[in-house]
């Protein structure tokens, strides 16, 4: 379950309830990566890592009759282990700058810190969708190391076969779907110690005196029932620019793909989560949509929507929220 309740809590949520700074931090990273402003956050069952059992069977049901017993039956269930990593920045300036302009040393170190929260927003997201345990252990498990392969009926073909390829992805954040995870009695979201002044050496061996700043933030990523994401993977991006793809098409096989296919909601007390649905692409897709939508020679359907989404406005798909991110590459590996 989440980390209070049972409603969705993102990172800027927990902050909130622990009324720190650091929810100017994760303000900032959720204006830097959509994913943060979308996640569900959870706190992991077991230490560093998160246990889950996934159903893989239905119990059998019969037909019954008078004074005839009921067999017995039971679901079929697996269990898989998510792990998390964390990563770390230090920042470090100079007394001695610092003593040029003392008017200006919050605002400077408030720049340096710009800097790190927008490297670990990249980063981090990054990994949400590309990192691989299998080849990065220090990392954790990322979206499309889990649908990677054809073979999945969640994976959808987008025909691309050269080395222009992107993704668009659907995900739903809930309980019961996806979300991220942090290590038990860990803060979510990207902390801050401020060290003070420390004395380090220079390339010759020489000592000085910086103000240090650490940067960390423990993350990871479960997924409880993967038919509630779809991944559109192989979408040639010269193609789609030459206007030889459509992106609708792709759109509606992947939704109705999707179980659930529900428009972005919180659940009502009582009731199980249906979870909130948000489409991911990069800009480029995103151009290239808006403008197959705004073709007159179209059907007029496919036009796309606008929805506020926390205080901003985004244009929705079926009433899909659609979410810009640069951190989808148009380098992509085909997926076979």
């Amino acid at each position: 379950m989440a980390i209070i309740g049972n409603t969705f809590l993102n990172l800027l949520d927990v902050a909130a309830v622990r009324d720190t700074a650091e929810g100017g931090i994760i303000e900032v990273l959720n204006q830097l990566t959509p994913f943060y402003a979308d996640a569900n956050v959870m706190s992991a069952n077991k230490g560093s890592s998160h246990m889950t059992s996934m159903r893989t069977g239905l119990p059998t049901v019969t037909w019954g009759a008078l004074y005839q017993g009921i067999p017995q039956s039971k679901s079929g269930y697996t269990s898989v282990e998510d792990t998390t990593g964390f990563l770390e920045g230090l920042d470090a300036i100079d007394t001695r700058l610092i003593d040029l302009e003392p008017e200006n040393s919050q605002k400077l170190r408030a720049m340096e810190s710009l800097g790190f929260m927008e490297s670990f927003a990249q980063t981090i997201e990054s990994a949400i969708w590309y990192s691989n345990v299998a080849v990065s252990p220090k990392q954790f498990h990322g979206l499309f190391a889990r649908y990677n392969t054809l073979a999945n009926p969640n994976v959808v073909d987008g025909g691309g076969t050269g080395s222009d390829n992107t993704s668009i992805a659907m995900v739903t954040h809930g309980d019961a779907q996806t979300s991220l995870i942090v290590p038990k009695n860990i803060r979510a979201g990207l902390q801050t110690e401020d060290m003070g002044k420390q004395r380090v050496l220079d390339g010759n061996s020489n000592p000085y005196y910086v103000l240090e700043r650490i940067f960390r933030q423990f993350i990871g990523l479960t997924v409880k029932d993967w038919r509630y994401n779809v991944r559109i993977a192989n979408i040639d991006v010269s193609d789609v620019a030459a206007g030889t793809v459509s992106l609708n098409k792709l759109l509606s096989k992947a939704y109705y793909q999707m179980q659930g296919r529900r428009a972005y909601k919180m659940e009502k007390p009582g009731e199980a989560s249906p979870g909130r649905s948000v489409i991911y692409m990069n800009r480029q897709m995103m151009q290239a949509l808006d403008a197959e939508s705004t073709n007159p020679a179209l059907n007029g359907a496919l036009q796309l929507g606008r929805m506020e989404l926390q205080g901003d406005e985004v244009r929705t798909w079926r009433g899909l929220p659609i979410r810009e991110t640069d951190s989808l590459l148009n380098t992509e590996t085909r997926v076979v």
